[in-house]
């Protein structure tokens, strides 16, 4: 059984050429591997760091249960989807809302591993039914504007949590990491991120050192006289350390305040998939329901030992972009490593001592490119948003989703945010097209070009299959492999 753990050497393993791409069954040198897996892990680890401490749950645990969680994904999807699992910010305030109701740490992991088997089921159905039923809902025009709400929705997060740390420092990170991606040549240009992230580290201690402490907002976003760069933890925190393991609990009413979350999770994992085929160029459809469904069960397998929920990582989504290394052996080194982080609390304090101000300056770069692939996607698809029937959803969407516009329905059920930006899109979109008239509906067809290939190549193996002509699926999609 091919499990995608076997990697062709991208040309000499070392510097790829100019605009090239390695692909995700394709690595470098493993020492470069390894470098690319670390960066990945610090890309995703402020978010999956601070989410779970403000759900209430041991940060420890969701760093090295997003390990295990991103290698059941890999393993599940065969190496052909790069991505990783962390902990989704989509669950704060679901948490926050049945702790304030009373519930423990362990109703809230009982919720959301209900989302998770929520999020399993679909895409058990999505391997049955195909792409299809998820691309008859979200056509190129409601894609786009998912992927780009998910980055602008994160804008926030840069703008009062991370910037106002050290707006300085976060200014010359930013510009640093901008020199980095475009004037570095080589490997170097493709670990520009972590570049980043180690200059930010670097000029921290310097105006430490030159400036003494900053009176600013720290992370809790209280304004006192702080150091830039704190590593009293690193000297405080164990070598070696086994995070708090806790079961479930289930109640009903915490239930259905999580439920409505799986909107924004098959959203996310959409828009990841249809971002990673864009960057590639390689359509990636006929995963779309193995990638749920890991998705799904790296969840429920997190939340049954008391972490938190995991999805695919926005974050990363930007590492990739900017480094144009799509290999998926760089995601086996990176759950490695949040493995060790997991598992050794000094490691995870030394990430998590990075300065917010570096985090400000990286994200900025980070979150408008993950928003700005919901625009390729709509260039791709040759979205006219001179439609009416295309720009009246996408905007209110959108809107909803980067200012993070709640919707009560009641004392106990609110929508926000992604989650409601997602469904105003999906559901605005094809209520609107109802009552549209003939020459709106005719401008785009309801299914992309690469889904509608994608079923008819499934038919046609279908059909081989049924005349004896293959051999087991797991052939077939390696000649689709192989074919594309």
């Amino acid at each position: 059984m091919d499990l995608g753990v076997r990697w062709k050497l991208h040309g000499d393993g070392r510097t790829p050429a100019p605009g090239a791409v390695v692909r995700p069954d394709e690595r470098l040198s493993w020492p470069r591997t390894a470098g690319l897996g670390a960066q990945h892990v610090v890309a995703m680890f402020g978010a999956s760091f601070v989410a779970p401490i403000l759900m209430g749950l041991d940060p420890n645990l969701a760093i090295m249960m997003s390990g295990v969680a991103t290698v059941i994904f890999l393993l599940i999807t065969r190496g052909r989807v790069p991505s990783y699992l962390g902990c989704s910010l989509s669950f704060v305030g679901v948490a926050a809302v049945i702790r304030a109701q009373g519930g423990s740490s362990a109703t809230v992991t009982g919720a959301v591993f209900c989302v998770g088997v929520a999020l399993f089921l679909v895409g058990l159905a999505v391997q049955k039914f195909g792409a299809r039923i998820i691309h008859s809902a979200m056509p190129p025009v409601v894609t786009g504007a998912v992927v780009m709400l998910i980055g602008f929705n994160l804008a926030p997060v840069t703008a009062t949590t991370y910037w106002p740390q050290d707006q300085w420092v976060a200014l010359l990170t930013m510009l640093f990491t901008g020199f980095a991606v475009i004037a570095l040549r080589g490997f170097w240009s493709r670990v520009a991120i972590f570049l980043g992230l180690l200059f930010g580290y670097g000029i921290s201690w310097v105006f430490d050192a030159v400036f003494g402490q900053i009176h600013s907002a720290d992370a809790s976003g209280k304004i006192v006289d702080h150091w830039r760069l704190d590593l009293s933890a690193v000297q405080d925190a164990a070598w070696f350390g086994l995070p708090d393991f806790h079961g479930p609990a289930f109640d009903w009413s915490a239930i259905l305040v999580a439920l409505p979350v799986v909107i924004a999770l098959v959203a996310e994992n959409t828009g990841h998939i249809k971002a990673v085929g864009e960057m590639t160029g390689d359509p990636m459809d006929d995963k779309l329901g193995k990638a749920i469904s890991a998705d799904g069960i790296g969840s429920m397998l997190s939340t049954a030992v008391g972490g938190p929920p995991n999805t695919t990582y926005s974050e990363n989504i930007g590492v990739m972009a900017a480094t144009r290394v799509y290999s998926t052996a760089a995601y086996w080194a990176a759950a490695f490593f949040a493995l060790l982080f997991g598992l050794c609390p000094k490691f995870g304090a030394v990430v998590a001592a990075i300065p917010g101000g570096v985090l400000g300056g990286i994200t900025v770069i980070l979150y408008g490119m993950i928003g700005l692939l919901g625009a390729q996607i709509w260039l791709n698809g040759r979205v006219d948003l001179r439609n009416p029937l295309n720009l009246v959803p996408a905007a209110a969407g959108i809107i909803i989703g980067v200012g993070n516009v709640s919707l009560r329905i009641s004392d106990n059920f609110t929508l926000s945010g992604i989650a409601l930006g997602t469904l105003v899109v999906i559901t605005g979109y094809h209520a609107l097209r109802l009552f549209a008239p003939a020459h709106m509906k005719t401008q785009e067809p309801l299914l992309d070009e690469g889904t509608s290939r994608y079923d008819a190549e499934e038919a046609g193996a279908a059909d081989g299959r049924a005349g004896g002509g293959e051999g087991d699926g797991d052939k077939g999609e390696g000649g689709q492999r192989a074919s594309s």
